[in-house]
Order: C-alpha cells, then structure tokens, then sequence
C-alpha cells in the first residue's frame, strides 16, 4: 500500500512521455505486436458507459486487449470476483456528493434495527475530485469471455467503421478541399486539405486523416476556439497537435476504423519535454480532446461514469487553498497569470498556468484528501463491509 499517490494527470504524463521516447505510445504505434489496436474505447460492461479522455489513456496505458473495465465492488455484485493478487488502475470523476456514515458525538457509527450503518447524502460546496480503482475483465473471474459479450451487443443493422466516419465528416458540415500531396487544417481559410482518397494505401487511411483534421477544424475561434499558435511544425503549434492526435485516437476508437499518427513524429520530442516540464498540461490536453470527441460524436459532455459536473481547472479571484502546509491566496487574475499570496510568509507573487505550482494547487483545491492508497483487489473488496 503506497501512500502520497501520484496525481492521475502525472501518472499518465510519466507513462506517456516514457513511451514518447521509446516509438512504443498508443497515439505513435496504434497496433499491436498481434495486430490489435493499441487504444480500445474502454467501457463498463454493465453500463455500457465508457470513460473521459484522461481515465481512458490510463487504462489503455495497460495494454490489456479487453475493453472491459469495473470496479470490484461492481464485480461483486454481478456474481464476478476479481483474481486475487490484482492491482486497480486509476480514474478520476467529478463528485458533488458523498454518502457518509452517521455517527455519533464520540465518532462511533449508528446503527438501525437490522444492524446495518445509518447513513447519509453530504452535499460539497466546490465539485471534489472523486477516485476510484477498476480492475480489467483480464483480472476477473467468471466474466463471459470477450466474444460473446461483443456478440451479445453488436446491434442489427449498425453501419461500418467507414459508414460511421463517412457520417461524422458529412454531419460536421466542415468544408473539404481535394488535392496536392498533404493534409492539412488552414486556420485562415478555415478549410481542411486533403489529397484524393485514391492517394491513400486504403480508405481507412483517408478517414483517418480526415478525422485527425477534423480535430484542429474544431479548434477555429466559432466552434472550441483553442489557442492555435504557431505554425505546423512548430513548437507552439506542438500543444494543439497533442491534442488533435488524442482526439483522433478517442474518435477512431469509438467508430472503430482506428487511428493513424500521420507524419508527425518530430512532435514526440517536445511533447516529452512539455509534459516533463509541465505534468498538468496531459489533464488540460486530455480535457480539450474530450471536447474535441464530443463535439465530432455529436454528443453532450455527459460521457464519464458517474459524472455529474465538470472539474474545475482554473483558480478565481479571492480564493485559498490549502498545500503543502500552508495556503495560497488568489489576490487577482491579469490576463492568464495569477497574483497569488502565500499565508505563512506574505510573500506575494505571479502564477502562471504552466507552471508547475499551479498543477499542483488546482490538484489540492480539488482532491483536499491528499493521502491516497493503492488499492489490491483485496483491500478493495474489504472497503464498505
């Protein structure tokens, strides 16, 4: 049981930019040694409902071929068990509420007639950033093989990989330019450039690339409006093109025609380094490629189990938080800085958003539980008895 865990958004940024270096991510290499892809949508098989951008990285950050994911209390109940020995893997979800037991002065619980634990619905004032820990259908007992669940919810009539990305090009209405050798977003113009599809090795490669597009069109200042500094190559540029690759990665997934990293492989480099220097840009890009998702899927934010709000990313004037033994105090904002004041000293000064500071106060702001665990199957399964 290791205390003091690691944020979400550093354990998928350290894993990320590990796999930057060695060629071996998901976004560069998207199949597998045997053929699979090397990102599935994941998604709990009893809901039917998937995970958030960051959640689904990390999970697929395992390398497990099955999709299927839940929580050992959810096992349980539905007659599984999760192979002893097993380790969960990390989500996060907006809370709002928490059911707490009822107790008494001296801190002991009350019980009903039957002996069962009196409990109640807690109301947070600010959404809290609520922690669970799932378990792969690879590490569950019992479960129906991978198969003939797929079997069980592949529904009559449903179109193709290249049906669904023929769909979601003609639904977005975004204007597409035949021709030349490269395909490219113009910002200016606010076209997407694409060579002919018989240039491509197959069609699923056009799709691929059209979607991948797709991802920066949403970023024009009338639909997302993302910062898209810099031009394609660039260093600036190199945030925007993480997102779009994650995006293309989440939507490719969802329609299952996959993804493909195209020609940009120089990009790794900097994002290693941005993601080094800066852990918290993988939660603000992971957040900004779930709009993207979203928005290409034409669906409302409402994707993540459990989710009842959006986490908040940002810090606003007047308010304190608690870190590190102290507490900082938002004096003012000024653009996209902060004039912060530290308690214990006095000491007055700018925060910006890239810095690392920042991260770690949006972290505590949102997470005041900063002793976290992490959970075998065991200890997880001992957790409400």
């Amino acid at each position: 049981m290791s205390k003091n865990f690691k944020p979400l958004y550093v354990q998928v940024a350290e894993k990320l930019t590990a796999q930057f270096k060695e060629g071996t991510s998901p976004i560069q290499k998207p199949i597998k040694e045997n053929g699979l892809p090397a990102f599935v949508a994941p998604v709990n098989p009893i809901t039917g409902k998937g995970y958030s951008a960051l959640n689904a990285i990390n999970l697929a950050l395992k390398g497990h071929d099955d999709p299927r994911w839940m929580s050992a209390d959810t096992a349980s109940f539905n007659n599984y068990q999760v192979k002893e020995g097993s380790k969960g893997t990390l989500i996060n979800f907006p809370k709002k509420n928490e059911i707490q037991a009822v107790r008494r002065p001296d801190g002991s619980k009350i019980k009903d007639d039957d002996g069962n634990t009196v409990t109640r619905t807690v109301e947070f004032d600010k959404v809290q950033n609520g922690k669970a820990f799932l378990f792969n259908a690879t590490q569950i007992k019992d479960i129906p093989p991978l198969a003939e669940w797929l079997k069980a919810t592949q529904r009559p009539g449903d179109l193709s990989p290249v049906e669904k990305a023929e769909k979601l090009i003609r639904d977005s209405g975004a204007v597409i330019v035949h021709g030349g050798e490269e395909a490219f977003y113009d910002k200016i113009k606010d076209e997407i450039h694409l060579p002919e599809i018989e240039q491509f090795d197959n069609d699923t490669r056009y799709y691929q690339a059209a979607i991948h597009q797709l991802a920066h069109w949403t970023g024009h200042e009338s639909r997302l409006n993302r910062q898209m500094d810099g031009n394609l190559g660039s260093v600036k540029y190199a945030p925007e093109e993480l997102r779009a690759s994650i995006a293309a990665m989440l939507i490719g997934a969802e329609l299952k025609i996959g993804h493909s990293f195209g020609q940009h492989p120089a990009y790794t480099g900097t994002w290693s380094k941005m993601l080094k220097d800066e852990p918290f840009e993988m939660s603000r890009a992971a957040a900004d490629a779930q709009k993207i998702a979203n928005k290409l899927l034409g669906r409302e934010e409402k994707r993540e189990i459990i989710q009842e709000a959006t986490l908040n990313t940002s810090l606003s004037k007047g308010e304190e938080i608690p870190y590190n033994g102290t507490s900082y105090k938002v004096l003012d904002k000024k653009g996209r800085n902060f004039e912060m004041e530290k308690a214990d000293t006095g000491e007055k000064f700018k925060l910006k958003p890239t810095d690392k500071l920042f991260g770690n106060l949006i972290d505590a702001r949102n997470n005041p539980a900063s002793q976290e665990m992490e959970l075998t199957a065991e200890q997880t399964h001992k957790i409400g008895r």
